[in-house]
């Protein structure tokens, strides 16, 4: 949980540039890969990690002003790494302009149950981390690089 806001953007700002080099690593060609055949490619995974935030951050009483349809997903990754940039962006301004160090531990309701607003916050992450990590293990059956995020893969060596 959190309970100063710079964490949270630090935490935010590390997340988001791993999951930004993910998403750079996606082919158009390759972006269909899944993990079974009709689950979860690597298209689905980034839209739904870019759409993601907005239901977020409308647990905590918050929304961002992008466009941010689950359901139609963009026809490129481009497209989606452009709208998963403007969200994240968002997120950020959202959170500093909108809460305290104090308000982070003010309770929500969230599916039924009053949640820490720093808890969710922690949750948008672990989320994020959750499903790029995901995308890394699909990049690497599809072929593809994998990126660096959190400690050297076989592309740049140990």
């Amino acid at each position: 949980m959190y309970r100063m806001i710079n964490d949270f953007i630090h935490d935010w700002q590390k997340s988001y540039d791993g999951t930004l080099l993910v998403f750079e690593s996606i082919t158009e060609d390759k972006k269909g890969f899944e993990i079974v055949e009709g689950h979860n490619s690597l298209e689905w995974l980034s839209w739904h990690l870019t759409t993601a935030p907005a239901y977020f951050m409308g647990q905590v009483g918050l929304t961002l002003d992008v466009e941010l349809n689950p359901s139609a997903t963009p026809t490129t990754i481009e497209e989606i790494i452009k709208t998963y940039k403007l969200a994240s962006e968002q997120v950020i301004t959202a959170v500093k302009e909108t809460f305290t160090d104090e308000s982070l531990s003010e309770n929500v309701v969230s599916h039924g149950k009053a949640t820490p607003i720093g808890a969710l916050l922690r949750s948008m992450i672990d989320h994020q981390n959750h499903h790029r990590a995901q995308m890394q293990v699909l990049l690497r059956q599809a072929g593809l690089n994998v990126p660096s995020v959190m400690g050297p893969t076989k592309e740049v060596g140990f």
